[in-house]
């Protein structure tokens, strides 16, 4: 599965090339909400904790792993058997959206009006220019 179809990741290359062009950066506060989110969302996986796991993320993800296992997301996220995360090493946020680099995973994320939400996890870079190869993302 690819996240960023490719109009996406254009998209969010070009976000990235016009705010550097612009000298803007998203705020300490911004980016530390996408992290503490993405932290959230790996440590309840590690836990055992797929309740809250699901509860982190975007509507349409989740709506996309239960439709997938067509079943329940608990048992669903468990079942897709993600890598463990360790630390934060790097985000980058644009607009929105946000990508969360941790030790042994790659995270995307969204900004809703609660909060940020995790939009795919499970992710590995592949080519320079292609999509990530997510193990979890939304329709």
């Amino acid at each position: 599965m690819s996240v960023i179809p490719r109009a996406a990741g254009a998209l969010l290359g070009t976000a990235a090339l016009l705010c550097v062009l612009a000298g803007c950066g998203a705020s300490p506060a911004r980016e530390q909400g996408a992290t503490d989110a993405g932290r959230r969302f790996t440590a309840a996986l590690a836990a055992g904790d797929y309740r809250t796991g699901c509860a982190l993320l975007a509507p349409e993800t989740r709506s996309q792993v239960e439709q997938d296992a067509k079943g329940p997301c608990g048992p669903a996220l468990r079942e897709l058997g993600l890598p463990k995360a360790g630390a934060a090493r790097h985000v980058d946020v644009y607009g929105r959206d946000a990508l969360l680099r941790m030790t042994g995973d790659t995270l995307f994320l969204s900004q809703f009006a609660g909060g940020w939400l995790v939009t795919a996890a499970g992710c590995e870079p592949r080519a320079e220019d292609e999509p990530y190869d997510c193990s979890l993302e939304g329709g």
